[in-house]
């Protein structure tokens, strides 16, 4: 009998590693346990054998030890492979846009189909550090460039750079070390590439249902920099959670310069401030934002140096312009099967004496110089979304509005043409989502449907996101005749249909 269970648990042990390697999932931890249960096991049967006077053959013996230390050998590199999670998401879009002018010309695309592929990277170096990080490539069908119109007329640069259709480069959309625990204690440290677009509430259109990085939508700008937080429980069920931190971060790098005080003299733009999520339990959850970016270009630096050798001529001699004071706010919940936010966010220019929201017109005229006065801007935000499970359909509406003053700090937005947070207008969208019957899921992060949608886009006044002109009333007969005299042509008014088939894996 022992040596029948003998042979048997020898055929356990040599069959284990295969078991393991072909579970690739395993934790590692359970693995050294179960080896070391096993040499015990091994020790008794010698024991037991020993007592009774039976044995294994020499041969069974070497090759049930060989499978023993061959197994400890190779919890390394097990360990090793349990570190690292890789998931990521693909998106196929296509978009309808067609914008009118001011000057009464219309500008239309009839389709423009993209492709959009991310990795993501987890990674455990130790117990309390950990580096995440994504790769992203986002194309537009038939094009290794960026098309016409796109990233509200701007060429790549740092501040949209993955967030609009370039080429197939898969380059490094987000890389950061999280150093969790710090002394004990919920405290981080953070540094790297910043997850810093698509904050809340943009899961709730975007149909991931998961926060997909700091809040909040109207800071949507990826950038590198450092944060460091601290977590809290409230001390009350219904309060739930909380976690404050420090951010800093540096939008625009001017290299070595002389300081002559000569005119183009650059410094570098920085970005510092606090992100207060004050409170969330389950899908309550509010949050507060407020920074200051320092020394705002008037332009940046762009990818092409064929579009930097020419910037000058277009925009003349680039320089800091001043700073800039932004607040916002976000609470969203869930009442049933109606998910619902509400979001506010205020701005302020704080120009130097080269001005913000300068009024050209006047300034050629002698009537006036550059505007140092601060001009404040505020936006409203507001969004639902009624699921209705049994069918795997989410239906959803949002409306936002921006004032004459306001500036979203919006580069990496994902609205294709114009970033809809940062309109000085209305922006009114529909959307539905539709969870595709795909079969059961194989990974936790998996989920495959597709996304339509509708937005009709309705400016009051020109330059959305622009600090550096002066807000012209659109509706104004006389200011689109200042605006068709300085060559420009802003859109009045759009409409946008877009249809996506999303998976993430």
């Amino acid at each position: 009998m022992v040596k029948k269970i003998s042979m048997l648990a020898l055929a356990g042990l040599i069959a284990l590693p295969a078991v393991a390697s072909a579970s690739g999932g395993a934790n590692a931890t359970d693995l050294e346990r179960k080896i070391e249960e096993l040499s015990q096991q091994l020790d008794q049967l010698k024991a037991q054998m020993a007592e009774k006077g039976e044995g294994v053959s020499q041969s069974d013996f070497a090759a049930l030890s060989d499978t023993v230390g061959g197994m400890e050998e190779r919890s390394d590199s097990w360990d090793l492979a349990a570190r690292i999670k890789f998931y990521g998401d693909f998106r196929a879009r296509m978009d309808y846009y067609s914008a009118d002018g001011v000057s009464g010309q219309s500008y239309d695309n009839d389709t423009l189909w993209t492709n959009r592929f991310r990795l993501n990277m987890r990674v455990k170096a130790t117990e309390n550090v950990e580096v995440k990080a994504r790769l992203a490539m986002y194309k537009a069908w038939g094009m290794q460039t960026t098309p016409d119109g796109l990233g509200a007329g701007y060429p790549m640069w740092d501040g949209n750079m993955t967030r609009q259709p370039a080429d197939s480069a898969l380059r490094v959309d987000r890389a950061f070390v999280n150093w969790n625990n710090i002394g004990g204690v919920p405290l981080w440290f953070s540094v790297g590439r910043r997850p810093t677009t698509d904050g809340p509430p943009a899961q709730v259109r975007m149909g991931t249902d998961e926060r997909m990085a700091t809040p909040t939508a109207f800071m949507d700008w990826p950038f590198d920099g450092i944060s460091a937080g601290y977590a809290y429980r409230w001390g009350m069920e219904a309060m739930g959670t909380g976690r404050i931190r420090f951010c800093y971060g540096r939008g625009f790098e001017d290299g070595l310069e002389a300081e002559d005080g000569t005119e183009g003299y650059l410094s570098d733009t920085d970005f510092a401030g606090l992100s207060w999520d004050v409170m969330k339990k389950g899908d309550r959850f509010l949050t507060l934002q407020s920074f200051m970016a320092f020394n705002i270009f008037n332009y940046p630096t762009f990818e092409s140096d064929l579009v930097n050798a020419f910037a000058p001529a277009m925009f003349g001699t680039q320089t800091q312009i001043g700073n800039i004071m932004h607040s916002s706010g976000v609470y969203q919940d869930k009442i049933g099967d109606v998910n619902f936010f509400g979001a506010v966010g205020w701005s302020q220019s704080n120009p130097n004496d080269n001005g913000m929201f300068n009024d050209p017109i006047a300034m050629m005229m002698g009537t006036a110089g550059a505007n140092t006065d601060d001009e404040n801007g505020y936006s409203v935000y507001l969004g639902a979304r009624y699921d209705i499970d049994s069918i795997g359909l989410k239906l959803g509406a949002e409306w936002n509005y921006g004032s004459e003053y306001w500036i979203g700090l919006t580069p990496g937005h994902d609205d294709m043409y114009q970033a809809k947070l940062a309109a000085r207008g209305n922006v009114f969208e529909v959307y539905g989502i539709y969870d595709l019957p795909s079969g059961e899921a194989i990974s936790k992060y998996a989920k495959t449907f597709v996304r339509f949608g509708y937005q009709r886009y309705e400016y009051d006044y020109s330059g959305s996101m622009d600090w550096n002109l002066r807000p012209y009333d659109l509706g104004d007969a006389m200011d689109k005749q200042y605006l068709q005299m300085l060559g420009m042509d802003p859109v009045e008014s759009a409409d946008q249909i877009y249809l996506t088939f999303e998976a993430y894996f």
